[in-house]
Parts: C-alpha cells; sequence; structure tokens
C-alpha cells in the first residue's frame, strides 16, 4: 500500500512521510475525524479534506493497478506481450491510457475488420499503408476471390482492417483525445416534434457550448433532456481539425494508396473513434458534473447541519395546518414529549378555544420558546401566536424532510403510539433545540437542498453526503447520556451495531459516569473505544475531562500539567491565564507530539465547546403570501438553498425566491457560495413576481452601495475585485437564468 505513497504525494502536493502516516492509519481502521483530530502529530497537521483525498486517491489507484495487472494478464495469457507493450503499460497514468494499450487485444464482437482478415486481406491492407508508387487496382486483384468478388470489395476489406488499426492506435487515440478536450462542444437540438412537450428545455433546443467551459448544472440539464427523449446531444470537434491529425500521422505522401489511406482515416473516424470518444467525454462530463452537484450538495447538507442550535430549552412546537387544524407538542429541555394538543386558528369560532389551550399549556409545562414549522400556514400560525403577546421567542423552523422522518421506521420506533402529526411537530421542536441531532434521522438526500440530486450518481451522492454527516457529527461531539442511537452511530468507530448496544448498556446503568464504563459495552473493544472515546461527552460525569475533547489516552499528560502547577485539574480546566503559561514542549513525549499538546491546551482553555454559533431571532417583513409581493421591495429573508447557479431565499411567503448569481454581488462570482452560506441574514430586493408560475426574483447587490471606483487610489487588487464583468463570461451566466427558472419549475410546480 506505501508504494502508491509517493504517487498521492505528488498529486496532492503534501509530503511522502504524511501521506505513509494516513495510510498506515486506515490500515489501522482508524477514521477521517480520529485521525485528523487526535493524530496530527503522526501525519504533520493533514485535515480532515486532505484525509478524505488521501483516502480518495488510494481507492483510484488501487482500481488503477487492478485493472493495469488483469490487461497484462490478459496479453501474457494470449502469448502477445512484448517488451514494448509492457513498457508502454509501465509508462501508463491514466486508465484510458491502459485502456488504449488494451484495445487491441480486447476480446470484441466479429468486425468489419476481422471478416476482411479472415477473407484474406489483411496483406492488401499493409501494402496500402506502404504507400509506395503502385497500381492499386492492379495490386488489389490478386486478392479476388470466392468470397471478395471485385477489387472495391477488396480495397473495402483492406479499408476495415486499415480503420480498425487506426481505432487502435494509442497515438491516435491520444492525440485525439486532447483535440476533445481542447476543441469538443457539447451540442443539443430538440427532436422533431418535441418542441412544445419539452418546452422545459428551451434553452437548448438549439444549444452549443466548449466542454472545457460548460458549468455542471448545464450539462444535467442537457443530459436530462437527452435521456428523457426531448433533445439529440453530441460531443466532437470539428471533423476536419480530426481527420488532419490523423493524416498527419499516416499519409506520407500524394500515392494512390494515400488515397484509399485517406478513405480508411475518415471512416475510422466517424465509425469507430468519434462515436468511441463521444460516449467516454459523455461519461466523463457526467461524471464531472456529478462531483460538482454532490459538492454543492454536501457543502449545503454541512452548513444546514451545523445550523445553531436554540440548546436545552422547554418549547411548544406546532406543525401548521388549515383544514386538520395543526398539530401542537410540548417537549421538555431533553426534548422529550409531554404533552400533545390539536388546535383550529382558520376557523373564527375556535379561535377563543385554540388561545386558551395555548395558554394553559404555556402555564402547565413552563413553556420558554415557540417552534412553528414554516411550511403550508406557518406564516399564518406564526402571526396567531405574536397577536397573543406572550412575550415569548418565536422561531420558525424549516420543516423539510420532517414528514419523511414521521412516517419513517425511526420514528414509529419513537413514537409507536402516536400518529405521523404528532411525530412531525416533534421533530420540529427538536430540530430548533439540535438541528444536528434531529436531521441525523433523515436521509440527506430528503432534506431538500442542492440541485439536481435525482440526476446524479446515487452511490457517491450517498457515500458523500454520508461522509459529511460523520464529519459534522464528531466536529460537534456528542452527549453520551442523551443521544439517540442514529445519532451515536455517526460517531467515529461505532455504526449502528454498537450504538444500539449503548443505548442498551445505558438503560441498563441509568447514565455513563465515565468514559471506561464504555469498555463494558458489548462488542465494544479497546480499538472501537479508541476510535470513538474522544468525541462522546459525559455531562458532570466522574472525570471533569469527560466533557471535553481530550482523549483519555492524553489524560495522564494533563494530570500531570495539573501536578506541575500544585493544582486540580478541575481548577485548570476554562483557566485561560493558567494555561496560556504552560510550555507545550516541556510535554512532548513518543505518544503525544507538540501539535496534540497545543490541541489539548486549547481545549482546556474551553472544553467542550460547541463549534456551532449561537441562534439568533429574526423577523421576517409583513407579508404571507406571494401577492403580498411587490416589485421594489425591500425585505429581510434567509439563504435556503445554494446552487451554482444562485441562492433561493425564503422572504416569509410560501415560495422561495431566486437570487441568480448575477445578483448576489456587485463583483463578478461565478459560484454563490463564495458569498453566501445557508441560513445567512439577507436583505434583498424584489425585481420580479410572477403569480401564474409562483416565480420570485431577487437582488442581494441591488440592496447594497456599488463600490467605489476611484481609479486613481484603487490599488491591484481593488481594480480586480470591481472589474467589468467580461461579455463572454456574463453571457454564460445569462445563459442560467432559465436553468434556475427550471428548477423553480420542478420545485414549485407550474
Amino acid at each position: 500500500m506505501i508504494a502508491i505513497a509517493p504517487i498521492i504525494a505528488s498529486k496532492l502536493q503534501i509530503r511522502v512521510n504524511q501521506v505513509e502516516a494516513v495510510l498506515e492509519l486506515f490500515a489501522e481502521t482508524a477514521t477521517i475525524p480520529f485521525i485528523a483530530r487526535y493524530r496530527k502529530d503522526k501525519t504533520g497537521g493533514l485535515d480532515e479534506v486532505q484525509i478524505q483525498l488521501i483516502q480518495d486517491e488510494s481507492k483510484s489507484l488501487k482500481e488503477f493497478f487492478e485493472r493495469k495487472t488483469f490487461i497484462e494478464k490478459t496479453i501474457t495469457d494470449q502469448d502477445k506481450m512484448t517488451e514494448a507493450i509492457q513498457k508502454k503499460l509501465n509508462a501508463a497514468n491514466t486508465l484510458s491510457e491502459l485502456e488504449d494499450i488494451y484495445l487491441p487485444f480486447k476480446p470484441k464482437r466479429k468486425t468489419k475488420a476481422q471478416a476482411a482478415r479472415e477473407n484474406g486481406l489483411e496483406p492488401l491492407a499493409l501494402l496500402l499503408l506502404e504507400q509506395r508508387s503502385i497500381q492499386v487496382a492492379e495490386a488489389s486483384a490478386a486478392f479476388i476471390n470466392e468470397k471478395v468478388i471485385t477489387v472495391e470489395d477488396a480495397l473495402q476489406g483492406a479499408r476495415d482492417i486499415i480503420a480498425e488499426m487506426i481505432n487502435e492506435d494509442a497515438i491516435v487515440r491520444a492525440k485525439m483525445r486532447k483535440l476533445f478536450e481542447n476543441a469538443a462542444l457539447l451540442q443539443s437540438k430538440v427532436l422533431t416534434g418535441k418542441e412544445a412537450e419539452g418546452i422545459k428545455y428551451k434553452d437548448y433546443f438549439d444549444f452549443s457550448e466548449p466542454i472545457h467551459k460548460i458549468p455542471s448544472h448545464r450539462i444535467l440539464a442537457v443530459l436530462r433532456g437527452f435521456l428523457e427523449g426531448f433533445l439529440r446531444m453530441s460531443i466532437l470537434p470539428l471533423e476536419e481539425d480530426a481527420l488532419a491529425i490523423t493524416e498527419t500521422l499516416y499519409i506520407k505522401g500524394m500515392t494512390e494508396s494515400g488515397d484509399q489511406i485517406k478513405k480508411a482515416i475518415k471512416d475510422a473516424y466517424r465509425r469507430l473513434l468519434q462515436p468511441s470518444l463521444e460516449s467516454e467525454f459523455r461519461s466523463a462530463l457526467k461524471q464531472k458534473a456529478d462531483e460538482e452537484a454532490i459538492a454543492v450538495f454536501a457543502e449545503n447538507l454541512r452548513q444546514l447541519l451545523l445550523s445553531s442550535p436554540l440548546g436545552a430549552k422547554r418549547i411548544l412546537a406546532i406543525d401548521p395546518g388549515y383544514r386538520t387544524g395543526c398539530k401542537v407538542v410540548c417537549l421538555d429541555e431533553k426534548g422529550e414529549l409531554q404533552k400533545n394538543d390539536l388546535i383550529y386558528i382558520h376557523e373564527a369560532n375556535r379561535l377563543y378555544d385554540s388561545e386558551y389551550k395555548i395558554k394553559e399549556l404555556i402555564k402547565k409545562y413552563q413553556i420558554e420558546v415557540f417552534a412553528i414549522g414554516d411550511g403550508t400556514a406557518g406564516r399564518e400560525t406564526e402571526q396567531f401566536i405574536k397577536k397573543m403577546q406572550l412575550g415569548l421567542p418565536i422561531f420558525l423552523v424549516n420543516e423539510d424532510g420532517a414528514s419523511i422522518y414521521s412516517a419513517s421506521e425511526i420514528a414509529r420506533e419513537e413514537f409507536p403510539d402516536q400518529d405521523i402529526t404528532v411525530r412531525g411537530a416533534v421533530s420540529i421542536g427538536r430540530r430548533l433545540m439540535d438541528p444536528l441531532a434531529e436531521l441525523v434521522k433523515i436521509d440527506p438526500k430528503s432534506i431538500g437542498v442542492g440541485q439536481y440530486q435525482h440526476d446524479v450518481n446515487q452511490f457517491r451522492l450517498k457515500e458523500k453526503l454520508d461522509q459529511t454527516v460523520v464529519s459534522c457529527v464528531n466536529s460537534v461531539g456528542v452527549n453520551l447520556n442523551t443521544a439517540s442511537k442514529h445519532l451515536l452511530s455517526y460517531v467515529s468507530g461505532i455504526g449502528g451495531g454498537l450504538a444500539e448496544n449503548i443505548v442498551r448498556y445505558r438503560s441498563e446503568i441509568g447514565k455513563f459516569t465515565d468514559r471506561d464504563q464504555l469498555l463494558k459495552v458489548s462488542r465494544l473493544g479497546g480499538k472501537a473505544f479508541e476510535q470513538c472515546a474522544g468525541f462522546l461527552r459525559i455531562q458532570n460525569g466522574n472525570n471533569p475531562l469527560d466533557q471535553s475533547a481530550v482523549h483519555p489516552e492524553a489524560y495522564k499528560v494533563v494530570e500531570k500539567m495539573a501536578g506541575d502547577l500544585g493544582m486540580e485539574i478541575k481548577s485548570l480546566i476554562a483557566n485561560e491565564t493558567v494555561l496560556n503559561k504552560i510550555d507545550a514542549k516541556k510535554y512532548v513525549s513518543e505518544v503525544l507530539g507538540e501539535l496534540t499538546i497545543k490541541d489539548i491546551l486549547n481545549e482546556l482553555k474551553k472544553p467542550g465547546l460547541d463549534p456551532r454559533s449561537e441562534l439568533e431571532e429574526f423577523e421576517y417583513a409583513l407579508i404571507y403570501k406571494i401577492e403580498d409581493v411587490q416589485v421594489g421591495m425591500m425585505v429581510p429573508g434567509v439563504v435556503t438553498n445554494i446552487t451554482r447557479f444562485g441562492a433561493f431565499v425564503d422572504i416569509g411567503v410560501k415560495q422561495d425566491g431566486l437570487v441568480h448569481v448575477s445578483e448576489i454581488a456587485h463583483q463578478y462570482i461565478t459560484d454563490p457560495s463564495e458569498v453566501l452560506k445557508l441560513n445567512d441574514k439577507v436583505q434583498v430586493k424584489v425585481m420580479e413576481v410572477d403569480i401564474a408560475r409562483k416565480r420570485i426574483a431577487l437582488s442581494i447587490k441591488q440592496t447594497q452601495d456599488a463600490p467605489a471606483r476611484d481609479q486613481r487610489s484603487s490599488n491591484t487588487n481593488q481594480t480586480k475585485n470591481t472589474k467589468p464583468t467580461p461579455k463572454k463570461e456574463q453571457d454564460q451566466a445569462d445563459l442560467s437564468v432559465n436553468d434556475a427558472l427550471a428548477l423553480l419549475k420542478k420545485k414549485f410546480g407550474k
């Protein structure tokens, strides 16, 4: 495994010994969060992203070498391996290069070239390739037989052989691949008669863009239109450029034989090379677009999971509704269901009764906060509660995925005696209390952030989103005595089975008072303990270090620090003045290096600090439905989704508005995430309202002053940041507006 370390190190621009250390830790079944947090001295301080890249690269290289071994064996078994072929295989750096070398030896269905060889025409093909001054017709006549009737039949067979040779020429394929990379266009046209049915793909009815420039969302849009049968698509450069490249390699002069070679070259390109490379590049573009879309989805998910928590509060949560009423639940500080009820706020004769119920519930369960789902009737419910003037904070909670949770096996297991409306309201309340703890119960794909989630590779999407959830859970840490088994399952080294065992053991003993008790959990051995212990917190336990991110393996060094200072550990914790005076180098050992000691000191200053920001109250404008929205309004909003072409912002009506990427900032940006994050509070200007299609176009930059452009005083960086958008780039940005509108249509209907 270590043999691949230099290759990975070179590609990622990090030291070989760092890669070797990570690969060794992976071999010991260490997890990425554990390596990044507790093995910094071994890895030289690599972060999670770098460690993940090492893992990804090692997987790719493993696949590469497995394929290389297979190809070598196949060619050897055919008794066709030569020193030259082996040298080419050893020099190959990509799977494409390997496949090009393997192509002539790859088992295939009977081809035109194989049939021609069986008819004895290979010598004629080789004669033509020599391109000597011969009478081609006369030379070809010698190959006529019962299967080759005419001279033209002989020449056609020879050209078929030559065409296959050209197609299987690794040099030709490498040059052709380079041409496609640099000059191929992705083109699409509407299929005849599909104009009306495929109107949502109107922007792609006659579309063309270089493949090295086209953004991921347009690739996925064209591919979707193609797969749904509305568009014809192609990926190809100018044919004359492709033919010229091959002719340079094969044509030796102006001869009759050369004319035959030119015909074979054109046939090779049209029949073999171009379809093969188009398929290859379509797959490559799809993979590239998938990775970009998945990256957007993963980053949005990370921001959503790390949303600010309210913390332990007594909450009255409401899942709003019209006809069926609003489901109300009361939760205690631990998120346990105390009471559920139903109120009707849209029927005048029931308003008094609803107000009475709310006041009684607040009094009986000492409610501190309201959590109201932001879906259907959410703003109206908020308005109803505000009019009661109860003096309690009111939060509108994003309820995406709450209905998925309500009907899930997890919800049925948690609340077997409650219906889905109660479960949904509980989820809304708990999501306000701790978004991470609640959202881990929902399939990340159901949370509703990202773009084209159903078009991308579903296995890769799940893998990336699961990695994101694991990263978030471990960066925050988990309360061992309150965490659900679903939250525990994402902790480093645990998984579903051990999570169930931990919860079962916790029920038996009442609560954990010491991290060492984890070793008494069924099937949780030393290795699992090493991986998980530092991420599990015990509040008010026997050892004050158990509520921190200090790993048990480092407890002795903390004890030594306290002993050297003549203090108890409890007095040392959070004592920043004393901790700043400790010399980290004094406590370095073979087991714990300087980076780890510094981490320990930082953790002791603020033990168990939640990396998430504090939750802030937010007030929407006094608008409740799309009909209230007027062009020119300046209103506050919350960023709910970020895509490559723009950001969706909730301004307090049912339909989220779209801020196109060109309307986010005064300077040119290609990615909204350069400026915005999920849950950002922003001021927006309403640019357009289409009530019929339920679309709202917004602008952020038009609520802000444009940056000063005094060229006399501006430095290089200011000039760079304020330069006008190049027309070509602006045109490309404008092209994606309709992609955004298509997504709006998908999200909110026609």
